[in-house]
Formats: structure tokens, C-alpha cells, sequence
């Protein structure tokens, strides 16, 4: 099995709903993000997908939440925009995208460079 790892990021606005704190007001991070994918295979290059490839679909994905509100997006309309509801739904739209054997493992989101989460299957 073979694991590729890319990092992207952007700056975003969000509160937390129902939250007591500070997180309920709105707030901004420069948010990171690390994701990984694996196969079993390499193509006839001997690669799991160019790298170039990956950060250019990381990069179309992220630039949805990219200067944002968060809360303003359709997939936060009823859930919170927390660093773990981010995280499984960058997984989930780069899971769509990727063909081929190749899998996404594992994305992570740091909201700070102190917290982070993880979403998998």
C-alpha cells in the first residue's frame, strides 16, 4: 500500500451554534490542511497520482470555504462548521473525485496550530 500526503489551506469565518463561549461569536482561522491518499498500485510512471494533480484537486476543493463565512455554506446550514464537520466533508467531495484505485486515507484540519481533527473511514 502506498500513502501520498498534500497540504493546502485557507481563511475562513465561522460560529458555532449553541455553543457557550466565545465560539459562538463569529471568528476566523487560517485554517490548515493536511490530506492523504493511498493505493495499492502506481500508475506506468510509477507514481499514485502527480503530485501536481493532487494539490490542483485539494486546491479546487478547498476554494469553496476559501474567504468565507462557513456558516453561509450549504453544508453547514444545520450542522456546525466545527474543524471535525470540515474535515469529513473535504474527505467526502475529494472521495468523489478521485478514480482509478486510489483512495483518500485521511484528512486532517488545524483551526489553530494547537487543534486539529481527523476524519477517516
Amino acid at each position: 500500500m502506498y500513502e501520498l500526503s498534500v497540504e493546502g489551506g485557507f481563511a475562513a469565518a465561522h460560529f458555532l451554534r449553541e455553543y457557550e463561549g466565545k465560539c459562538e461569536n463569529l471568528h476566523g482561522h487560517n485554517w490548515h490542511v493536511e490530506v492523504r491518499l493511498q493505493s495499492e498500485g502506481l500508475d506506468r510512471l510509477g507514481m499514485v497520482m502527480d503530485f501536481k494533480e493532487i494539490k490542483a484537486l485539494v486546491g479546487e476543493v478547498l476554494e469553496k470555504f476559501d474567504h468565507r463565512c462557513l456558516n453561509e455554506l450549504d453544508e453547514f446550514k444545520k450542522a456546525n462548521p466545527t474543524t471535525e464537520n470540515c474535515a469529513r466533508i473535504i474527505y467526502a467531495e475529494l472521495a468523489s473525485r478521485l478514480t482509478g484505485g486510489i483512495k483518500v486515507s485521511r484528512v486532517t484540519c488545524w483551526e489553530s496550530p494547537m487543534c486539529g481533527a481527523s476524519y477517516w473511514q
